[in-house]
């Protein structure tokens, strides 16, 4: 069983690591939403909790917000958590456009609260 999905439905706070618009140190892509960790917690990879922050427009240094999905990489052991700053819902094709500046090179599903069944993205 994923260790993430105590996470699902909860309200979530992200230290942002990796703002919106900033670039990634190693890879040189954009990070088209702002992206973080959950401090204080361990994942399978050994750091902490990956998060993108959804719904934040602006570049952040944290943020909080409802987790509605995690990205379950099926190729690699990060997997990530997907914080809503707002109260709306969205889409997993949202999802999947907001996060495919680093998703892309991934292959994933993604885990939602109240399906409980994955959706497989096309990579």
């Amino acid at each position: 069983m994923n260790p993430l999905l105590k996470y699902l439905g909860r309200i979530v706070a992200v230290e942002i690591d990796r703002p919106l618009a900033s670039r990634h140190p190693k890879h040189n892509f954009v990070y088209e939403v702002n992206y973080g960790y959950v401090p204080g917690t361990m994942a399978p990879d050994g750091d902490e909790v990956d998060a993108y922050l959804l719904g934040e427009l602006k570049p952040v240094t944290s943020g909080s917000g409802r987790c509605i999905a995690i990205i379950h990489r099926l190729d690699d052991d990060d997997d990530k958590l997907v914080i809503s700053a707002t109260k709306e819902d969205i889409s997993n094709e949202e999802i999947e456009r907001l996060t495919h500046f680093q998703e892309q090179w991934f292959k994933h599903e993604i885990i939602r609260p109240k399906e409980w069944h994955a959706y497989r993205s096309g990579n």
